[in-house]
This record gives C-alpha cells, sequence and structure tokens, in this order.
C-alpha cells in the first residue's frame, strides 16, 4: 500500500480540497455544505485515515471489500470500536457477490449498485439490527464497454426494483465519467437525477473526482470523492473485493 503523506500534509491537503469545493459552489451559485467530501483511502495505510479523522474528515471510500474491512478491525484496535463506528465507510468500488454480505455487514453506503441481483442480496443481508444500508445505483454515463454500471435507460427500472426492497434506502445516483468528459456527461446525469428525484426522494449525487471535481459540482454533484489530491498518488495493488 501507499506510504501516503505526513500528519500536517493531509491536514493542509484537506483544507485545499475544502477550498476548491467552495469556490467551484460559488461558481455555481451553491452553498458548500451542499457538497460533501469523500476521502478516497483505498490502498492507503489505516494509519492515514486515522491522520485524517484527528484533522476532521470522517467519510472514507474504498474499493475493495476486504482491504477496507482490514482497515477498519485496524482502526478500532488503535482508537477503539466505538470511535472506528462513529466513522462513515463508503464502498465506491465494483461488489463482488460473494462479497455482498461482508459489505452489507461492514459499510454504511455502497455506491456500486447496477444490478437487482446485488440490491436483492445486500438486502437480504443487511443485519436486522443496523439502519438501512445507503446505495447509489452507478451509472454508465459514459457507455464505455470497460466501466462498470447501468445503462442510462435502465436506471428507472433498477431504482423502482431498489425501491421496493427493505434494509435498503435508494439515495440517488452514482457515476465515474471518462478522463476529459465533456459538460454534456455531467448534465445528463444531472437531468437524469432531477428527473427521478422527487419519485424516489433522491439526496445524493456522487460524482467528481480530483482533476473533476470542479465541472461535477458545477452540474449538481453532491458528493465528490477525493483521493490524490488528500492522500498523494497511490501504488496499483490487486487485492479481492
Amino acid at each position: 500500500m501507499a506510504t501516503g503523506q505526513s500528519m500536517w500534509a493531509i491536514h493542509d491537503n484537506l483544507q485545499a480540497v475544502q477550498g476548491r469545493i467552495a469556490r467551484a459552489a460559488a461558481a455555481a451559485g451553491r452553498d458548500p455544505r451542499s457538497v460533501t467530501l469523500l476521502a478516497v483511502s483505498k490502498t492507503h495505510l489505516a494509519t492515514l485515515v486515522e491522520e485524517a479523522l484527528a484533522a476532521g474528515q470522517g467519510a472514507f471510500g474504498e474499493n475493495y471489500v476486504q482491504e477496507a474491512v482490514e482497515k477498519m478491525d485496524a482502526l478500532a484496535g488503535k482508537i477503539g470500536e466505538e470511535r472506528t463506528r462513529a466513522l462513515e465507510w463508503h464502498l465506491i468500488g465494483p461488489l463482488q457477490s460473494n462479497k455482498t454480505r461482508l459489505a452489507a455487514e461492514r459499510f454504511d453506503w455502497v455506491h456500486s449498485v447496477e444490478s437487482g441481483k446485488t440490491a436483492r442480496r445486500l438486502s437480504e443481508q443487511r443485519p436486522a439490527g443496523m439502519p438501512a444500508l445507503n446505495v447509489l445505483i452507478q451509472v454508465n454515463v459514459s457507455g464505455e464497454a470497460s466501466k462498470s454500471g447501468v445503462a442510462p435507460e435502465k436506471v428507472l427500472f433498477l431504482a423502482k426494483e431498489i425501491d421496493t426492497l427493505p434494509r435498503l434506502k435508494l439515495r440517488g445516483l452514482m457515476a465515474i465519467p471518462e478522463p476529459g468528459a465533456d459538460d454534456d456527461r455531467y448534465r445528463e446525469l444531472k437531468n437524469l437525477y432531477e428527473k427521478l428525484k422527487s419519485e424516489f426522494r433522491f439526496d445524493t449525487l456522487s460524482v467528481g473526482m480530483s482533476d473533476d471535481m470542479e465541472a461535477a459540482i458545477a452540474e449538481g454533484s453532491t458528493m465528490v470523492r477525493i483521493g490524490t489530491a488528500i492522500f498523494g498518488a497511490r501504488k496499483k495493488i490487486r487485492s479481492a473485493a
């Protein structure tokens, strides 16, 4: 895993990212508080999550279930289970069917729901004593064959199915537009979100990363997923989802 940056660097990076969010929101005529910062800690050590927590960050995004659970357990051993439970954990990567139970048991959010089968498994496997699992439908807004997600024209059908499932709370949409995507891609996603918002009580549009958060915020993103700008460059690793 990447060793990341010092505590002071992470603190300064978080401040810089919050500044970017505020400026982008102001330029779009929006309240900066309408945009949530999700710190993407995938491939970074639990110690860096702890440092980001000390700097005031409380929501973290992970791509791989097993890596995230190991990080949660390591943090619980260092800062205590109560403080670890107070963190908000988001699964933002593709979810394999053999990992749905662990995801349902350990995460607060799953951003990458793209099938009724996955949604049903998450609903069935979410422990009854826990709050409903917040889920987002991942939309393949760029139409790339290599990208996960549902085609825009199929989102309504999937949303209707998820909306009937107990133990899940459908919050909105997530997308990863292709690098260099023009504003039309973000606008298409925003229009789809707005079209479905009232019917399904959507409140979350998760789009925008370190390189494109300004474009995403300009088109209505309510949650940006930022990794590199906070923790520094990542090493590519192989991990089971």
